[in-house]
């Protein structure tokens, strides 16, 4: 298939664009800065895209975004957080539509953040969303949309859980401290995290590519999600350092504000309904396959 991607320069996106083209897929790049030979520009912020660029592709995967755990969350932060999600998903569906042709499948980042703090509570795609700034970003997010399967497009929303990579995001944030043994839980540890590995979520952006009978919400996750110590237990025995340092709630929350409370300490316990009913199999379905492969890299 011709592909289109936003985030392409992302660390998803890197990994996703690469997967794809091993596959024998035609995939181009939208940039903001001047595109080179098989890019294709836009600017969500101006209201410009060459749409010329994308005629003729049969998907678009959309995953640009601010990053959320970059800077703490001030008003001018969270502002950037929506509007690069939700005013860029709007732009890009809208001038979609405008096209005489337009591509049929458009899998649209979200994430599991959408289920707010749920304690011990099993989420699946069917269950409904929390409350707190992210649940409302992703609520925000996944109707901006809408309008694209309204006009009949197979849209995909994945909603992605901690990517573990140790080349970014969360994981690669903690490999200093665990590797000097000052690792360990954060808060009580009671609290679930669901996470997948980067190299499953591109594997799972493909395989929902290519599977037309997939539509609507996806849980992009592994189907074992851990209570936050016993996640940090495996990363220490995998890295064979202790995690006797736990980080006390009220610290995460005086070091990162809202987002320590969101991010480090919510409850999320989400398993990929969706993904396993159509079939996916995970290359690493357990946390200490998911880190060992990672890290061996």
């Amino acid at each position: 298939m011709k592909i289109c991607m936003t985030g392409a320069s992302g660390l998803v996106g890197e990994a996703t664009m690469a997967l794809l083209r091993s596959q024998g897929h035609d995939v181009h790049a939208l940039v903001r800065r001047t595109p080179s030979s098989g890019e294709i520009a836009w600017d969500p912020d101006r209201d410009q895209i060459d749409l010329a660029g994308v005629a003729g592709a049969e998907a678009i995967v959309h995953l640009a975004g601010e990053n959320i755990a970059k800077g703490r969350w001030t008003d001018e932060k969270k502002a950037r957080i929506r509007h690069s999600r939700v005013h860029g998903t709007r732009f890009l569906v809208r001038s979609l539509l405008e096209m005489e042709q337009p591509p049929r499948t458009l899998v649209c980042a979200s994430a599991i953040g959408y289920y707010g703090d749920r304690g011990d509570e099993v989420l699946n795609e069917l269950s409904g969303p929390g409350t707190g700034f992210l649940s409302d970003i992703c609520r925000e997010w996944e109707q901006a949309s809408e309008l694209a399967t309204d006009a009949g497009l197979r849209v995909v929303r994945l909603r992605i859980g901690v990517v573990l990579s140790k080349r970014g995001g969360a994981l690669a944030k903690m490999l200093l401290p665990f590797r000097l043994g000052l690792g360990g839980r954060v808060g009580s540890g009671q609290q679930y995290w669901s996470w997948i590995s980067l190299t499953d979520l591109a594997r799972a952006i493909a395989f929902v590519l290519t599977n037309d009978e997939i539509q609507g919400a996806v849980n992009a996750v592994a189907p074992q999600p851990l209570r936050n110590s016993e996640f940090t237990n495996v990363l220490g025995s995998v890295l064979k350092r202790p995690t006797i340092f736990p980080m006390p709630a009220f610290a995460a929350k005086l070091a990162l504000g809202e987002m320590g409370e969101e991010l480090l300490l919510a409850s999320t316990q989400v398993i990929p309904a969706r993904l396993q009913e159509t079939g996916f199999a995970f290359e690493h379905a357990d946390l200490e396959s998911a880190l060992a492969a990672e890290l061996a890299k």
